[in-house]
């Protein structure tokens, strides 16, 4: 299938903001690989001359053309798929994530974080990564090892939203933080507006569930996808309204809400239906399976609507 591919540049990136009314930069037929380069983070938090630490082309020419900005993060997109309307399903295959720096960011500022009561100074590091290793080097010494993934992928939100920012994770997707959805996952969005409207960034080098801090490893990633759109959601997801996920070991549900009961109970609901849709148990059996045997883990607490997601390692529905 053909692949197509869209550099990081003033032209093909916004800054904070998703919107239904959007034009799309490039349209693919369903099916086909896209290729996003994506960069992450505005001049303040960029390391000064002594560091020697480089700042991409791409991030430096970005922050040069005074590109519209909204508090959030710099996305690149959106890309349309053909046929895609609302009511549709759009898959995500995260086919392969490459690091676009050797360095990523980690801070908190006054006012942020999940307790911000007890830190409200500014903090912030730069970090090293060694590509060839997939590690990072924290400013004391330890090491970790990297799990990249974009906090960001989201379609267009319901056109009625209007503008709406990149910072609260919604129906649509969006700034989800979930570091299941990695090289090789899936990610199902419900499709709302024409064209679907894809968009991703917000890379993360390695990230803990909860994102206490509201920094993950903030850095420059670019994303290999393969967008497919099945039509009225498909045989497999008729009903999908909400974001779901699959791994090779897992599916996984997800909720979102300004408060962490909502949320959970909003992915255990989720996930309560992903059952039902896939087996014959009735909504008590899967309400007392997921007791049994889903992990419901925090995603992230730092955005505004949190977030929680279930985990159901496959091989367990019959």
């Amino acid at each position: 299938m053909p692949t197509h591919k869209l550099a990081a540049t003033p032209e093909t990136v916004r800054w904070g903001v998703f919107n239904a009314a959007f034009p799309p930069l490039i349209t693919a037929a369903s099916g086909d690989t896209v290729v996003l380069e994506c960069v992450s983070g505005g001049p303040e938090v960029m390391p000064g001359a002594s560091s020697g630490l480089k700042v991409p082309p791409a991030l430096a020419a970005i922050h040069a053309a005074n590109v519209p900005r909204a508090p959030g993060h710099i996305i690149t997109g959106p890309v349309a798929i053909a046929g895609a309307e609302s009511g549709d399903a759009l898959e995500v295959h995260i086919d392969k994530i490459e690091f676009g720096s050797d360095w990523g960011y980690c801070g908190f500022r006054p006012l942020a974080g999940t307790i911000p009561e007890d830190f409200p100074e500014q903090f912030l590091s730069h970090i090293q990564v060694d590509r060839a290793r997939k590690t990072c080097r924290m400013p004391w010494g330890t090491e970790l090892s990297l799990s990249p993934f974009f906090g960001v992928m989201g379609v267009a939100p319901p056109p009625h939203y209007g503008a709406i920012s990149t910072v609260q994770p919604r129906e649509h997707g969006g700034n989800l933080d979930n570091k299941e959805l990695g090289a090789g996952s899936t990610l199902f969005l419900p499709v709302w507006a024409p064209g679907a409207l894809f968009s991703a960034g917000d890379g993360h080098g390695v990230q803990g569930d909860g994102e206490v801090c509201i920094n993950a490893l903030e850095i420059c990633l670019t994303g290999t996808f393969t967008l497919t759109v099945h039509k009225g959601g498909g045989a497999r997801d008729p009903l999908l309204t909400y974001p779901r996920a699959e791994t090779a070991s897992h599916y996984i549900s997800m909720g979102m809400h300004e408060d962490l009961d909502v949320a959970m109970k909003t992915a255990l609901r989720q996930m309560i239906a992903f059952i039902t849709e896939r087996t014959n148990l009735s909504r008590q059996e899967a309400y007392q399976f997921c007791s049994l045997a889903v992990d419901f883990h925090v995603t992230q607490t730092v955005n505004g609507e949190k977030g929680v997601h279930g985990l159901l390692k496959k091989g367990l529905l019959i």
